[in-house]
Formats: structure tokens, C-alpha cells, sequence
């Protein structure tokens, strides 16, 4: 499920370009409300998949997305802050979900708990329909914006116009190609050196940041928690995530943070992975809660800044094909870290060595975006052509400068009274 929410992508940019994102986010509401009620239905873990983790994930995608992707353009002063504030749902979710979800599993078991999830999940509907519009079409067609992109690419794309010897695969291919280009933003991903970086970053961190919330339970209940208590483990960390993100988004809407938020989101992500270490090393209650405390100081920069970041290094006019490249190299790294991981538990028989390899990835990727962004930071200040110094402001402008008269002072003047120098 979560992979396919961040699968979806490049369909969420078609549907916000063509429909908006209030449409978007019904849709997607509509969709995630159907499956948890299929899923309801459901008799093996086979159609489960489907319709709990494809058709679901699919819905979720189209609704977190296009909600994204609308704050770009509600805020610029205070985009930061507006997404800390709007990321506190994730955080709210996290408090209350893992409590309302045990107690509907043990009150009416698992086919009426997806049923509830369904009705639950349509409310996206209402919070899709009160979306205010964009007065205008600020989603438009990146073809047409591009720079250098002339009018023959913009019909082939089209396909309504080929030029003569022109065979229509190689327009197909073409027109392939150019909406390739625009949905997923590859063009982008190849000039924009910051963008390619935090890409990368990203989707290695994320190998790592989603496996303390999917074993942290079962790490809980194997070493003798019950099951309540450990699932307020994840309701603790959620708690504190309603408080801080919004912390997070003020701190890093300071002046000093401008232009630097990839070392405060390095910072956040580091720090995130060395606090895995905390639950490796015990699995009592205490240290475990601890460990939530911790971990959701973190987490909470991280998950406040994610597309904050993403919104500095790429141009608006082409956030929502950059989020779809973005998302989609995320889904893969999401859908193989915590498969690996079980694979290390079976093979070790030990929770800890998931914590470890969590510790390693956060780690790792934080060092490489910190160091990366330095790096490129240092060779643009070095290539930047100097600048005119106070002392010889005139140096570089024109000036005029009178010639002299003939010798007759008094005579008629001459046709050309001042040339031009450098």
C-alpha cells in the first residue's frame, strides 16, 4: 500500500493537470474508500494485495499527492510552515490510528475493522470537495513552458501534425518520449544537479526510515509486551509529531535556515538513524518509550521538510512531474526495505539487526545529501563570474566622451561631436 501511494505519482500529476487537485483528491478518496471495503470481502492475502494494497495505495496516492502539490501553490512566504502544519494529519493518524484499529480488531474482528477503514477513508471526498480552486490554471502544460521547446515538438506531442519523411513510430516514439519527460521529470533529473542528489538521498534514507514502524510491535510483542502497550508505542510517537512538526516548520522558516534546509533535513535524518541504536540495544518498555521520544523529535524535522526541500531545489512550474520521479523511485526502495529486513530476522532470528541496517541507511544517506549539497554549493561559488569591484564602478559601462573642436574655435561645429568608449 504505501508503495503504491508513492507509485502513483506521475498518474496524480496527469489528474492534477487535467482535472485539478480538488477532483484529484476526491477521486482518490472515492478509490481508497472502495478497496478497504473490498477488502472486507476478501478471502486470501493474494486479493488483499489488490485491494487493500493496490487499489487503496492507488486512492491514498492520489489524494496525498494532489494535496501536496496544492500547497506549492496556496504558499510561497510561509510554505514551510504550511506544510509542518498540514504534514500534523500524518501525526494525528499515528496517535489515534493504531488504538482505534486494535480495539475495532478485537471488538468486531478484521472484515468490519476494513469497513470502517472504508467509510473512514471516503471523509477524503469532503476534504477534496472544500479545496478552493486555483484562479488560474497554474498546472499547465509544462511542454508549452519549457524553455528551447519549439512549436514542431509541441505537435508531434500533439500528434497532429508530421513533417514529411517522418514515419509515425518515430512520432509515437517521440511523443513517448516528450510525455515521459514531462510526468516524470527526467530532463530535470539530468540538469538539476540539487534535484538529483536529494532524489537520490531520499530514496536510499527511506530504505531505512520505514522499518522501525512496521517492526517496532512485533519487536515489542516478541520481548514480552502486550499488545496494547506496544501498539501505544506508535501512538506516542505520533503524539509528539503534532507538536514538533509544526516546531520544525517555524525553525526552519527562520532567515538563517534560507537556502539551507537540506543540512537541517541531513541533520534530522542523521540523528534519526543514530537513535535506532537506543532500541537495538534494549527492548524493555522504558527504553523502548524512550526510544519514541527520541525518534519522534526526528522524525518530525524529516516529515516537515521532505517535499519543503523538494520545493527549494526544483522550480514550481515542474514540482509535480519532479514529485512523481520523486515518489516513484521512493515506492521501490519502500516496497524492498521491509521484505529485506524480515529476510535479515530470519536469518539472524534477532529483531536487533533491523535497527542496525535502519542506523546504516539514515546514516549513510544523510552524510552523502549533507556532503553532496556542500560540495556543489563550493564549486558554484568557484565557477561564479567576479563581480565589479566598489573601487572601479565604471569599469565594464559606456561613456561619452567629447572630441575636440578644430581650430577654430568659434567655427561651425562638426558633424559628430562625441564618440563612445569603452
Amino acid at each position: 500500500m504505501t508503495a503504491v501511494l508513492h507509485a502513483g505519482g506521475p498518474l496524480c500529476s496527469i489528474l492534477v493537470e487535467r482535472f485539478g487537485c480538488r477532483t484529484t483528491v476526491m477521486l482518490g478518496g472515492l478509490l481508497s474508500g472502495m478497496g478497504m471495503v473490498a477488502s472486507a470481502f476478501s478471502k486470501s492475502i493474494s486479493q488483499l494485495y489488490i485491494t487493500a494494497g493496490f487499489i487503496t495505495g492507488l486512492g491514498s496516492s492520489f489524494s496525498f499527492q494532489a494535496g501536496i502539490t496544492v500547497l506549492g501553490y496556496y504558499f510561497i512566504r510561509r510554505r514551510a510552515l504550511a506544510n509542518a502544519l498540514a504534514s500534523t494529519g500524518v501525526s494525528i493518524g499515528l496517535t489515534l490510528w493504531p488504538l482505534i484499529s486494535q480495539y475495532l480488531l478485537d471488538e468486531m474482528g478484521w472484515r468490519n475493522t476494513f469497513l470502517i477503514f472504508g467509510g473512514v477513508l471516503l471523509n477524503c471526498c469532503v476534504c477534496g470537495a472544500v479545496m478552493r480552486p486555483l484562479p488560474v490554471k497554474l498546472l499547465s502544460s509544462s511542454l508549452k513552458s519549457s524553455p528551447g521547446q519549439s512549436a514542431e515538438s509541441i505537435h508531434l506531442s500533439n500528434g497532429n501534425t508530421l513533417h514529411d519523411g517522418e514515419q509515425p513510430r518515430q512520432s509515437r516514439c517521440t511523443a513517448c518520449f516528450q510525455t515521459l519527460q514531462k510526468y516524470l521529470a527526467f530532463d530535470v533529473f539530468c540538469k538539476n544537479k540539487g534535484y538529483r542528489i536529494y532524489t537520490i538521498g531520499v530514496t536510499w534514507m527511506v530504505m531505512g526510515f520505514v522499518l522501525p514502524l512496521v517492526y517496532l510491535v512485533p519487536y515489542a510483542i516478541l520481548n514480552g509486551v502486550e499488545e496494547r502497550k506496544a501498539a501505544l508505542l506508535i501512538s506516542i510517537i505520533g503524539f509528539i509529531n503534532i507538536f514538533m512538526r509544526p516546531m520544525a516548520g517555524l525553525l526552519s522558516g527562520l532567515k538563517v535556515f534560507t537556502g539551507r534546509r537540506i543540512y537541517l533535513f541531513s541533520v534530522a535524518v542523521m540523528f534519526n538513524g543514530l537513535s535506532n541504536l537506543i532500541c537495538a540495544i534494549s527492548a524493555e518498555y522504558s527504553v523502548l518509550v524512550l526510544y519514541c521520544l527520541v525518534y519522534s523529535v526526528s522524525m518530525s524535522v524529516v516529515g516537515a521538510l521532505l517535499f519543503q526541500v523538494l520545493m527549494d531545489v526544483v522550480d514550481m512550474d515542474r514540482f509535480s512531474s519532479a514529485l512523481g520521479l520523486f515518489t516513484i523511485l521512493e515506492s521501490i526502495t519502500i516496497l524492498v526495505g521491509p521484505p529485506l529486513a524480515g529476510l535479515l530476522v530470519d536469518l539472524t532470528g534477532h529483531f536487533n539487526y533491523v535497527f542496525y541496517a535502519s542506523a546504516f541507511f539514515m546514516v549513510s544517506a544523510a552524510l552523502f545529501m549533507c556532503l553532496s549539497f556542500c560540495t556543489l554549493v563550493t564549486k558554484n561559488k568557484l565557477t561564479e563570474t567576479p563581480k565589479l569591484t566598489p573601487e572601479n564602478p565604471s569599469r565594464g559601462k559606456y561613456t561619452e566622451v567629447p572630441t575636440e573642436l578644430g581650430p577654430d574655435k568659434n567655427g561651425p561645429p562638426p558633424a559628430v561631436i562625441c564618440v563612445t568608449s569603452i
